[in-house]
C-alpha cells in the first residue's frame, strides 16, 4: 500500500484545482445494471442511485471506496489504481490475494477517503455507494464519473451487476455469476442434497466491539450465501430488525443455538464480549457447542468482503465444516 505524504499548501491547491476541472454527469434516480450504447463506444450511460452517469467504455484508472467495490473489480479482472483501506492491520482485507492488491494506492479510510489522494491518481471512474459516500457525491463527481449503488451488503449481487456495467465487464460478470451458482449447487450436494441442507439449521454470530452481539438474519450478505446453499435457519433469525440482525447480550447467547453456529469477531475479543461469552456456561451448554458444530471464521471474509471472490471462499468453508 502507498503511504500518504504530507503535501505543501501549493501542491494541495493544484491537486484540488485539477480535481475540480474534471466532471461527471448525473440526473434521474434509480439503480440498475443499465447502460446505453455498446461497450465499444467511447462512453456509456449507467443508471445509478444518483441518476444517469456517463462513464468511459473501458475505464483504465479506477478508484474504489469500499470493500465490496474492491472485491467486484478484482473478481472482474480490473486492478484499481486506488482503494480505501478497511479497519484491519493489512489495510486491504486479508482474504484478497496479496499479488492482486499489490501496487494499489491507499486513498484513506473507508468512511473518510482522502479526496486529494483520489484526485492525484487521475481516475476515470470511481465506484462506491450512496450509503457510504452519498454526502460527498458532488465532490467525487467533480474528480471523475462516480457510480454509486444505493446500499451495500444485502443487495450485493445487484450491486455487482452495476459495477460490471460501469467497468465494461458484463460478459465476465455473467461467467462469475454462473460459476458461483454451480459452486453453491456443488456445496448443497456435498451436504447431502437439498432436503438435508434445508434440515440443517445454521446461525451466524458476530461479536462487535462497542455493540451487542449480532445474530445475523436473512437480509445481509452472509444470509444470502446460506440461502443459496439452501441451509435452514432457526426461528430466532426472523426476529432480526429489518431482516439484518437480532442483537443479544452475553446473558441471552443461548438464543443463538442451532445445529451449527459460525462466529466471527470485529475488534478486540475482550471488548467485543467474545471472551466472556464463549467462556460462559450458557455458551458451553448450547447444543452446537456440545456437538462440536461451532466454527470460528474470519470476520473479514464472512462479513466485510461482500463480493463473489469472498463468497467462493465462504462456500468452500461451508463445505469443509458441514459436509458429513
Amino acid at each position: 500500500m502507498t503511504p500518504h505524504r504530507t503535501r505543501t499548501p501549493a501542491a494541495a491547491l493544484l491537486t484540488v484545482a485539477a480535481a475540480l476541472a474534471l466532471t461527471a454527469c448525473g440526473s434521474s434516480s434509480g439503480t440498475s445494471e443499465g447502460g446505453s450504447a455498446s461497450e465499444d463506444s467511447p462512453n456509456r450511460t449507467i443508471s445509478t442511485a444518483m441518476g444517469d452517469v456517463k462513464v468511459p467504455a473501458a475505464p483504465r484508472r479506477v478508484v474504489v471506496l469500499d470493500t465490496a467495490e474492491l472485491d467486484s473489480a478484482l473478481t472482474l479482472g480490473v486492478k484499481p489504481v486506488g482503494a480505501t483501506h478497511a479497519d484491519v492491520a493489512s489495510g486491504f482485507l486479508d482474504y484478497l490475494p496479496r499479488d492482486r492488491v499489490a501496487g494499489i494506492a491507499d486513498v484513506g479510510a473507508m468512511m473518510t477517503p482522502n479526496l486529494e489522494a483520489v484526485a492525484a491518481l487521475r481516475p476515470d471512474l470511481i465506484l462506491t455507494s450512496k450509503v457510504r459516500h452519498g454526502d460527498r457525491y458532488a465532490e467525487l463527481s467533480r474528480i471523475a464519473p462516480t457510480v454509486m449503488t444505493e446500499n451495500t451488503g444485502y443487495p450485493w449481487k445487484e450491486n455487482f451487476r452495476v459495477h460490471a456495467a460501469a467497468l465494461g465487464r458484463k460478459a465476465e460478470a455473467r461467467r462469475t455469476v454462473a460459476d458461483y451458482a454451480e459452486h453453491a449447487a456443488e456445496v448443497t450436494e456435498a451436504l447431502g442434497g437439498k432436503e438435508r441442507a434445508a434440515a440443517t439449521e445454521v446461525n451466524m454470530v458476530r461479536f462487535v466491539e462497542g455493540a451487542d452481539i449480532r445474530v445475523y438474519g436473512r437480509k445481509n450478505y452472509i444470509g444470502t450465501i446460506l440461502a443459496d446453499v439452501g441451509l435452514g435457519r432457526p426461528a430466532v433469525v426472523d426476529r432480526a430488525k429489518d431482516g439484518f440482525s437480532y442483537d443479544v447480550s452475553p446473558e441471552r447467547i443461548d438464543l443463538a443455538d442451532a445445529d451449527a453456529v459460525f462466529h466471527s469477531t470485529y475488534g478486540d475479543p475482550e471488548k467485543s464480549k467474545e471472551t466472556r461469552t464463549t467462556g460462559s456456561g450458557l455458551w458451553k451448554n448450547m447444543a452446537a457447542v456440545k456437538n462440536g458444530r461451532v466454527f470460528a471464521v474470519d470476520d473479514q471474509l464472512w462479513i466485510q468482503g461482500i463480493g463473489y471472490t469472498a463468497a467462493g471462499k465462504i462456500l468452500d468453508e461451508l463445505k469443509k465444516d458441514l459436509a458429513p
